[in-house]
């Protein structure tokens, strides 16, 4: 008894109190009614009240983007393995989910898609072979590229675009269940769908066993072998399951959102904005890539409205191009030396002087 007491009594000492997660204080009940109350409102409001404008320019975008964010997430941000190669991995996935959906049009999209990023994962395990000898910059020009050799391989190869001699492919039809995704709202749920499914399963990746490895490699990959850890293979597997995931992103990139297979779609200007949603978002957070995505997708629609209103000024519209890029520039620099974690990070402390903000005044 007197050991329990002073347990009791060392737990309840000032300065030494367990940090619980707020999603812990919440009852199993409230959880429940808080998830089923936000999934009400993402596949029955928002399709209902929004137009076809939020939906195939804004939410579809930010849906799509935030998986890619995921994807880059789990093998830069969670195993430490630099790369740019984002958007050549979600160029295989759409070009493997096209010809599946032309060449074995019996499949159901559900399984187009899996295969789609089975395939991508095969592609990005073989590139992710270089960070088994090398890392840090040599890795991200290894990832590089790879950026390059995939869009000149699609460019040439006519067989991948079914040979069409445009080198511009219009998305095919989709449906699901005998049901044609054809509408925005349709597309949109199509999108959130898959997107809620992967992110579901990541969440559950990231606090396994294979989440804690790739959190050890990327910490100190030297002791994280000391220790027994299969350094190589944890590697070559952060490189799988991201290109994975990337592969589905490219695949809704095009079919959801452009509507077209090409290879330009897929340039390096792509793999750029998906590294800034992970480094603006925070890297190796789940909830970061919503937020880096949104940064992405909203911030140069407010610089246009912006811009809208110096064009009555007198400035030239191109000066006003210009002038949207530097200050998004500048907007990106200022937040990282501000902030490196992440918004995911500013959000959280938020929430902590939210809960304490009783108790600090």
């Amino acid at each position: 008894m007197s050991s329990l007491q002073s347990n009791a009594s060392v737990s309840r000492k000032p300065g030494v109190q367990p940090r619980r997660s707020s999603l812990l204080r919440l009852s199993g009940g409230a959880l429940i009614a808080l998830i089923a109350l936000a999934a009400l409102i993402a596949f029955v409001a928002v399709p209902r009240l929004s137009n076809d404008y939020w939906l195939s320019a804004i939410l579809i975008p930010f849906l799509v983007l935030s998986l890619a964010g995921l994807g880059l997430n789990l093998v830069t941000g969670y195993a430490g393995q630099l790369s740019l190669g984002s958007a050549a991995f979600m160029s295989v996935g759409a070009y493997a989910t096209y010809n599946l959906l032309v060449r074995a049009p019996a499949l159901p999209l559900a399984v187009d898609l899996l295969l789609g990023g089975l395939i991508t994962a095969a592609v990005g395990a073989l590139f992710g072979l270089p960070s088994l000898r090398i890392k840090g910059f040599y890795l991200i020009v290894s990832t590089l590229a790879a950026q390059f050799l995939v869009e000149w391989i699609f460019t040439r190869v006519s067989w991948f675009s079914n040979n069409d001699g445009s080198g511009v492919l219009s998305a095919p039809a989709l449906s699901a269940f005998g049901l044609k995704i054809a509408t925005p709202a349709a597309r949109y749920l199509l999108v959130l769908s898959v997107v809620a499914v992967v992110f579901v399963m990541a969440f559950s990746l990231v606090r396994s066993e294979l989440g804690r490895r790739w959190m050890a490699v990327r910490d100190m990959d030297t002791a994280a072998r000391v220790i027994g850890i299969p350094v190589g293979r944890t590697k070559l597997l952060a490189f799988a399951l991201s290109s994975f995931v990337l592969g589905i992103a490219g695949a809704l990139w095009a079919f959801a959102y452009l509507g077209t297979v090409e290879p330009h779609g897929f340039d390096l200007n792509l793999s750029f904005q998906v590294l800034f949603i992970i480094i603006i978002g925070g890297m190796g957070s789940i909830g970061g890539n919503f937020l880096g995505a949104a940064f992405i997708v909203l911030l140069p629609i407010l610089l246009s409205h912006a811009a809208g209103a110096l064009a009555s000024v007198g400035i030239e519209a191109g000066q006003l191009q210009n002038l949207q890029k530097i200050l998004f520039g500048t907007l990106i620099i200022v937040f990282l030396i501000k902030e490196p974690d992440g918004l995911a990070r500013l959000v959280q402390t938020a929430r902590n002087r939210l809960r304490d903000w009783p108790l600090r005044a």
